[in-house]
């Protein structure tokens, strides 16, 4: 009896599951073939070697927090990946996520990410639109994050980002910045021919009709930008409201205390 016991507590214990290995992964799945895996959640577990984890090559979302994995070669074949989580590993090398071609949101907070330029390995990852480097939450973050304009630096480099630290992106790397972006291109392309600036005689004072007109073409990325657009203001003016309610709530509190205390007589 005892033996048997001591057996399966060294099964419970990290150090078992340092690994991942094809035993494991069916054990916590329940699934026979590790191509069936869509889902998976190995968290605080001790593990460092990412193993076999590559063999589920259909996976579309992983968490892998809390563990203490350095290498993420493994995770390379797992191009149908939606969701990873890494949080709180000692990750400060991200260049194998650069074949994971399906990534829409990746958590890396509470690891070793040095600077932005870690983050250059995801720039050709188009579909990430989501990226979490600091979670206050668990009081999470990267050395990265002490530098005051990282949040700035992200955005830069990644344009289609639309949540950054839990946080929803609002202005530059928006949808709403890049729609205006193209139509600086499009108002810029029509005023120049074959790559110049066409010569017009000086005795000749007004242009071309039709010279400074966005092309037809271009009239579906205005009407959205202008969508875009006045849905922010939208958003803006409830914030507003919100804020003066608030506001007119706390005054007339002030101003009910300050009040000279009245005894019926």
């Amino acid at each position: 009896g005892e033996e048997s016991h001591d057996k399966e507590i060294s099964i419970n214990t990290p150090e078992e599951c340092a690994k991942i290995t094809t035993v494991l992964l069916k054990s916590r799945t329940g699934e026979f073939d590790l191509e069936s895996i869509m889902f998976l959640k190995l968290r605080n577990l001790g593990i460092y070697d990412l193993g076999c984890i590559g063999d589920c090559i259909n996976l579309e979302r992983l968490d892998l927090s809390g563990n203490n994995i350095t290498n993420l070669g493994p995770l390379s074949p797992l191009r149908r990946l939606l969701v990873l989580n890494l949080s709180a590993n000692r990750i400060s090398n991200l260049e194998p996520l650069s074949s994971c071609e399906g990534l829409l949101s990746l958590n890396v907070a509470g690891n070793v990410i040095l600077s932005v330029d870690n983050l250059h390995a995801l720039k050709s990852l188009k579909k990430l639109e989501s990226i979490r480097l600091k979670d206050n939450t668990y009081n999470y973050t990267n050395p990265v994050c002490k530098n005051l304009s990282y949040r700035t630096l992200i955005l830069e480099n990644f344009p289609n980002m639309k949540v950054l630290d839990g946080e929803r992106v609002v202005g530059r790397g928006s949808d709403l910045y890049q729609l205006c972006k193209d139509i600086d291109d499009t108002i810029k392309t029509g005023m120049y021919k074959n790559g110049q600036l066409p010569e017009l005689p000086e005795t000749k004072p007004w242009v071309d009709d039709g010279f400074w007109e966005i092309k037809r073409s271009n009239n579906a990325i205005v009407d959205e930008a202008y969508k875009q657009f006045s849905d922010v203001l939208h958003e803006c003016r409830l914030l507003n409201s919100r804020a003066a309610h608030v506001i007119s709530q706390n005054e007339q509190t002030i101003s009910f205390k300050n009040q000279p205390k009245q005894y019926a007589v």
